[in-house]
């Protein structure tokens, strides 16, 4: 089994220092996870950069580990941002986790027209918290050294300004007449290094949304011959994208 991840905002260590974790994340470790001295960790500044450590000491306010291994990874060259409508109850954050176990570059709430469930004011930013918390819970669970992020909601107008600053962008429509797999592995596409792309809401996205975001350059494409959910039809689709790049 892989060493577990925690989250350390100060990599700067040489190998052989101690270094101290200290509050959500030393709790985590030693009081969920039950670390104890002579066990492995990995701590990462989400950033790309990551510290192999051993624990030495271990209580539920300190976690002390001595660094054995430093390593960076490079940003991944695909920047997959997904666009992702607000849906209703929970399922939001079960998008979230799975969106970025699956290894996608940044997740952007969006106010669609049809979507049933509404944020503004406070909720807004209680609702980019609480994906933002899914995020990274899910980033440790799935071992990521680079960590997604999670903006703040976007309206209509922020997704096509979105759409014309990327290379690439899809625009997932069950009535579309081309295939979303046979897009994103044309060698253009495949190519690009940040695509964008928009999941609607439960009552799919409005003609007028549609046509602005035509306009700004994104591409209409369908999964398959069936219709999957809000919360789960961008994880099928970012992983046909990211597909192309994986093998």
């Amino acid at each position: 089994m892989t060493p577990p991840v925690f989250y350390f905002d100060d990599t700067d260590v040489d190998v052989g220092a101690e270094c101290t974790v200290v509050g959500a994340e030393a709790h985590h470790a030693t009081v969920v996870r039950r670390l104890r001295r002579g066990e492995v960790v990995v701590l990462t500044d989400g950033q790309g950069t990551a510290l192999e450590a051993m624990v030495v000491a271990a209580d539920r306010h300190v976690l002390r580990c001595v660094v054995s291994a430093r390593r960076t990874e490079p940003k991944p060259a695909l920047q997959l941002t997904v666009v992702q409508a607000i849906p209703k109850g929970d399922r939001g954050d079960l998008a979230v986790e799975l969106l970025t176990e699956i290894g996608v570059s940044s997740i952007v709430p969006w106010a669609a027209a049809r979507s049933v469930s509404r944020w503004s004011g406070a909720k807004a930013e209680r609702g980019q918290q609480r994906w933002q918390k899914g995020a990274r819970e899910a980033a440790k669970q799935s071992r990521r050294i680079w960590w997604p992020t999670v903006e703040p909601m976007h309206d209509g107008t922020a997704v096509a300004q979105r759409i014309k600053d990327a290379e690439a962008a899809y625009v997932l429509d069950a009535a579309a007449s081309n295939p979303l797999s046979a897009l994103s592995a044309d060698p253009i596409a495949g190519a690009s290094s940040d695509v964008v792309l928009v999941v609607g809401p439960e009552g799919g996205i409005t003609d007028a949304e549609a046509e602005q975001f035509a306009d700004a350059g994104a591409t209409s494409a369908r999964l398959g011959p069936t219709v999957l959910r809000s919360s789960s039809a961008g994880v099928v689709a970012a992983t046909m994208i990211l597909s192309q790049r994986w093998w």
